[in-house]
């Protein structure tokens, strides 16, 4: 399975990473991506010899903390002549270098010169599974030649990374820190992405929670100090503090005296630098948030603290670094990691197996979900592995935080769908945190949410007596368990809702190993939680609705599903007018695998209308650790409710289908954003699905009345007859030529067709390429915004064209307010169809000359009925960033309305058919249609073309994905009306984990300082009665 991340240190900000080289992404061992526009520097070398001149953070002191928000840049670039040389195992170092000399000598390259580069860290004295070599005038030959070695897995070039982390004062002025103030306002979070699309937040009600009163209050009341807020301290006087837990913090060091830390066991430095210090402040805060003993008390104070050092004073990194670390990690047996970073690159492989070569190890890892919102399908890696917790962001109001990542997954996409992620919420807004060399300090991000979590697991771990059982299954087990769900908050935005540390220590203190689901049920008419699921019912002849489910396996670090998993119908409830299909890992490892589930209506019920229920019952077998009988197994059985809304199949002229299979995205290729103008956000890699950065056009469609389902197979494997339109939107993949044939038959017997198309030039996609270091190539991007030869392909049956222009502007269309980004015109359309021109800025003049000049008259809309008898529709607009959220300025979902219109019932708009802006359409022979880019690499991507003799070529067309049903065993049974419940682990008993009277006045989990007072820092001295019980402030 491909999986990928890039380094990102997500402190506060939304990190979007560009890579400067295609060796990124071909071999993607890369850490950070850079910026567009940057150069790589010719020559980086891996050692610096300059001093660091990184501004210290400014510190408070007092009773005052600093408000400060961050902004943080990233860029990258190959160390020229450095590569990481990844081998199958661990071996000594004496092997490695015999190993890489062996292969070296048996190659073509007999003079060539190289030498092992020494890695002077605390890992040196172990067997490691890489080294890092350097080889001058390295050629393809002998990079293939080291690969050929069978102990040698992969090479790819060594990374430097760099990180600017930028401290900004925010506008607004700053509070004490014992302020009443229960949120910062998320207006002060200084973000790259501009906060233009405000009907997520205001339209769709469903990213901010509704229903919060009583609470408000009591929260405003309370002080940001993060641990207290979730009592800790009911742990700590229990006389848990976190000892005998190693916890491990990757950042960017920590000073040797702060004041904060009493058990700091050990420091590592694995830079350049020959300091352990923390010169920039980000990881004395992260430590701080785990086990600072006072002041702005961490979670964990007696815990054992690892610091990993791998950042530099100038902020730099490097890859190796990185492996080193994690390789000492495992090493150490750590048993909980925070790891501040990710990023998009879900296909990193080298980082991805590392992740799961901890977990596998016990380590359980927590990472950050990204901030990247309030997009959909903006996940980070490595927060979107099923092994790791993903931790998303609030604020003191229950509030989901508009910087925290929404899901869902897009490993999945084409032909499946995404996951539930992040895990998990906690506070991620107005956090407090150890300052750089004392006092105290606020940041905001869900970097500073995943700190939260890791020392709550931290403390967790220190409370169970039989620490066998704790493991990252186990733990992830009781954080879902025990969260609390907020109310007006879909799955995708809060996972399973809010940490709570209390109910989470009940689960873990009476936990035996098993496994376990998420999510827990399946319910397609609760809304808004299983949104999207709940937004539209299922009906007969529909595509399946397909739900990925995580299997967690607390027995074990392996398992698997036993016989196969059983699909039982509820008879009273109508369950036979459901079919259920059921594919899953044959493995789960590490402590986890998928249960994908697909349903669709039984030809039965095609004109039945109701509610259908059943469930699935999957046991999950692990070896038995611990068992004298050789071959023993645990075993655990676990029910998957389910129940959905059956509807009659519309009408064909409400369906509307979206192809999905033709959309392409980063990873694993460098596909750029539609949107030119967005250089600090060019990567195209929010999935391009209905329910990620199409989000808003969905729900605008369903609240229009029109039923949207997704193609992620070829044009050929869907009944036509069913849609009334085929809705293609920023297509980047190549077609087969059956479904070319298949799509002009579809027309012709009344399907319709609407294209939002994007820009493609290949001057323009020229300009921004970028130099391989490894190859010592020039690379461009394998598509523009959209993949307009492909289109024109498709299309020019019917005598249409996109051209190679590329066109920006504002307009007014039909009373309407009207945005053109990096779009392209229409070069050729049948002379009885309707086309709309207006006059826009040649963009691709001012990329390629810096010049500006109008053009008047570029054809953008055109509107075609077929002439076959019964035959369908075809519209066509050359811009799609008015219906994506991505970087939408000015939405057009009117127009969208009015082509559905078109489309579906052949009525014209008269707002278009009698513009003033018609024009006579365009006949094509003014200038040459677009060509592909010579030399692109679009088949390494994609699922059309492969490599045929230095011409790629279409092929063989796959066949149509094909369910096997499961065969019901229908149950006479009632099933429960109501499937959201917090879902009960097999074995556990909250009632029966008692918990001590908690005593109305903090906990001294360390002496008090010269001259500091016992109480709370709350306004009016020590904590009252009317806030002690962890059940009255209902977190």
């Amino acid at each position: 399975m491909g999986l990928v991340k890039l380094i990102v240190c997500s402190t506060l900000l939304n990190m979007l990473l560009i890579p400067m080289t295609m060796s990124m992404l071909l071999w993607l061992l890369a850490g950070f991506l850079p910026v567009v526009g940057m150069e790589s520097a010719p020559g980086a070398q891996s050692d610096s010899d300059h001093t660091p001149s990184s501004e210290p953070l400014p510190l408070s002191s007092g009773s005052n903390c600093s408000q400060l928000t961050l902004k943080v840049e990233f860029s990258s670039e190959v160390v020229e002549h450095e590569y990481i040389v990844a081998f199958t195992g661990y071996f000594s170092a004496k092997a490695r270098s015999l190993y890489i000399s062996s292969a070296l000598r048996n190659g073509r390259d007999g003079a060539l010169e190289w030498h092992i580069v020494p890695r002077r860290n605390p890992a040196s004295d172990f067997p490691s599974d890489f080294e890092l070599v350097h080889i001058r005038q390295a050629s393809p030959n002998s990079l293939l030649t080291l690969e050929d070695h069978p102990y040698i897995k992969r090479v790819t070039p060594q990374r430097k990374v760099f990180r600017t982390l930028k401290y900004i004062h925010s506008p607004e002025p700053a509070a004490p820190c014992n302020t009443t103030r229960g949120t910062q306002k998320w207006q002060s979070w200084q973000s790259s992405r501009p906060f233009r699309r405000t009907s997520l937040s205001l339209g769709s009600g469903f990213w901010h929670a509704t229903g919060r009163h009583s609470s408000r209050r009591l929260l405003r009341a309370i002080p940001r100090h993060v641990a207290q807020i979730l009592q800790a301290d009911v742990l700590w006087q229990m006389g848990h503090t976190g000892s005998g837990v190693k916890v491990a913090v990757f950042d960017t060091g920590l000073s040797e005296k702060h004041p904060h830390f009493k058990n700091v066991k050990e420091r590592t430095n694995w830079t350049n630098e020959k300091t352990l210090d923390d010169g920039l402040g980000h990881g004395t805060f992260v430590a701080g948030v785990i086990a600072s003993m006072r002041e702005c008390q961490g979670f964990a104070p007696d815990s054992e603290l690892h610091i990993f050092r791998v950042f530099t004073n100038n902020q730099v990194s490097y890859t190796s670094w990185f492996l080193d670390a994690f390789n000492y990690a495992i090493l150490k047996k750590i048993d909980v990691l925070n790891l501040s970073i990710g990023g998009p690159d879900f296909m990193d492989h080298p980082f991805v197996d590392k992740v799961w070569e901890l977990t596998a190890n016990r380590v359980i890892m927590v990472s950050a979900i990204g901030n990247d919102g309030p997009l959909y399908g903006t996940l980070n890696n490595p927060a979107d592995q099923m092994d790791v917790i993903g931790v998303g962001g609030i604020d003191f109001e229950d509030n989901i935080a508009r910087f925290s990542s929404r899901g869902m997954t897009t490993w999945e996409l084409p032909g499946g769908y995404g996951r539930v992620k992040p895990d998990i919420v906690t506070y991620g807004s107005g956090v407090r945190g150890s300052g750089m060399k004392e006092g105290c300090r606020s940041l905001s991000g869900t970097s500073v949410a995943s700190p939260v979590v890791a020392g709550a697991v931290t403390l967790l771990a220190s409370t169970v007596l039989n620490r066998e059982l704790v493991n990252p299954a186990s733990m992830k087990q009781a954080l879902i368990a025990s969260a609390r769900r907020l109310p007006g908050v879909n799955m995708f935005e809060q996972g399973h809702g809010k940490l709570d540390l209390i109910r989470a220590y009940q689960i873990l203190n009476s936990y035996r190993p098993q496994a376990s689901l998420s999510p827990s049920y399946i319910d397609l008419t609760e809304c808004p939680y299983m949104w999207p699921y709940c937004s539209q019912p299922i009906y007969y002849g529909g595509m399946p609705t397909i739900v990925n489910v995580t299997i967690l396996n607390g027995m074990g670090v392996t398992g698997r599903i036993v016989d196969k998993p059983i699909w039982q119908p509820y008879l009273p409830q109508n369950g036979d007018h459901i079919d259920v299909a059921i594919s899953y890992s044959p493995v789960l490892w590490p402590w986890a695998g998928y249960l994908a589930v697909s349903i669709s209506v039984a030809k039965k019920a095609a004109s039945w209308e109701g509610i259908a229920q059943g469930h699935v019952m999957v046991t999950v077998a692990s070896p038995a650790e611990n068992d004298s009988t050789v071959g023993g197994e645990l075993t655990s059985t676990v029910k998957l409710p389910i129940k959905v809304k059956i509807v009659p199949t519309p009408p064909r002229s409400k369906r509307v289908l979206w192809d999905q299979y033709h959309n392409l995205r980063y990873p694993p290729g460098y596909f750029p954003r539609d949107n030119l103008r967005m250089k600090n956000d060019p990567l195209d890699w929010n999935g391009d699905h209905i329910h990620t950065n199409f989000r808003d056009m969905y729900q605008h469609l369903r609240s229009m009345g029109y039923f949207v389902e997704v193609l992620g197979a070829p044009i050929t494997c869907f009944d036509a007859s069913q849609y009334g339109t085929l809705l293609m939107v920023d297509s980047e993949e190549e077609y087969f030529p059956e479904e070319i044939t298949k799509l002009k038959r579809d027309i012709d017997n009344g399907l319709s067709l609407i294209i939002f198309s994007d820009w493609y030039n290949t001057s323009v996609m020229r300009k921004v390429k970028f130099y391989d270091e490894n190859t010592r190539q020039w690379w461009m991007p394998d598509t523009g915004g959209a993949n307009i030869p492909a289109l024109n392909d498709l299309i020019s049956v019917w005598g249409m064209a996109f051209s190679d222009g590329l066109y920006e502007g504002d307009f007014t269309l039909a009373d309407h307010d009207m945005y053109y980004a990096s779009g392209c015109s229409i070069a050729r359309f049948p002379e009885d169809g309707i086309v709309i021109a207006k006059n826009l800025k040649d963009q691709g003049l001012e990329v390629l000359k810096q010049e500006t000049a109008v053009v008047e008259g570029v054809p953008i809309l055109g509107l075609y009925q077929t002439p076959s008898n019964g035959g369908g529709r075809i519209a066509l607009y050359g811009d799609s960033n008015c219906i994506d959220d991505s970087h939408r300025q000015k939405d057009c979902f009117w127009l969208l309305d009015a082509l559905l219109q078109y489309t579906s019932y052949s009525m014209t708009p008269p707002s278009l058919s009698h513009s003033h802006s018609r024009v006579a359409p365009p006949t094509g022979t003014e200038h040459p249609l677009p060509q592909r880019l010579e030399g692109n690499h679009l088949y390494r991507y994609s699922k059309v073309l492969e490599a045929h003799l230095g011409d790629p070529k279409p092929r063989p067309l796959p066949a149509c994905p094909h369910l096997s049903w499961a065969k019901p065993q229908p149950v006479n049974e009632t099933a429960p009306s109501n499937l959201w419940k917090h879902q009960k682990l097999l074995s556990v008993d909250l009632d029966k984990v008692a918990l001590p009277n908690v005593r109305a006045y903090r906990p001294q989990v360390r002496p008090l300082s010269p001259g500091e007072s016992g109480a709370w820092d709350v306004p009016g001295g020590k904590r009252g009665p009317e806030v002690t019980s962890f059940k009255e402030c209902d977190l």
